[in-house]
């Protein structure tokens, strides 16, 4: 038997999902990322935009995560196109909770073991799409 050789800077996986390890491995992320903004005060301003509640958050963050690593499409199945700019537009997204939400998503992404160079491949796409999200100047 072969074995095939992928060309240099070729993820080891198909998608980030399966490269994360499936969806109980993204539910423990967006889990890890929800506690860390509800009890550690660096994340103050994240937290005071998703007002008392974060069940609804944690799961629609779930569903979202899944489908956009490449997994399950939860989301869209039950609500369409995410449309993430607009669903987020009621609430103040500047630079201080752009990155406060990039810190607690790294946080979360190193103390729930995701692979080194899939965090790094995260943390640029997850820039991009925070900082797009922004509907405040500073």
């Amino acid at each position: 038997m072969q074995i095939e050789e992928k060309p240099p800077g070729t993820p080891p996986f198909a998608t980030p999902f399966d490269w994360i390890g499936g969806e109980a491995r993204v539910h423990a992320l967006v889990e890890r990322f929800y506690d860390l903004m509800d009890l550690d005060p660096a994340y103050a301003a994240l937290r005071a935009a998703h007002g008392n509640h974060l069940v609804k958050a944690r799961q629609h963050l779930f569903w979202f995560l899944c489908g956009w690593l490449g997994g399950p499409q939860h989301y869209t199945e039950r609500f369409g196109h995410p449309k993430l700019r607009m669903r987020h537009m009621p609430f103040v997204i500047g630079i201080l909770e752009r990155d406060q939400w990039l810190a607690c998503m790294d946080q979360a992404m190193g103390e729930t073991g995701v692979d080194e160079e899939l965090r790094t491949r995260l943390r640029a796409s997850f820039f991009q799409t925070a900082d797009w999200m922004r509907n405040r100047g500073e």
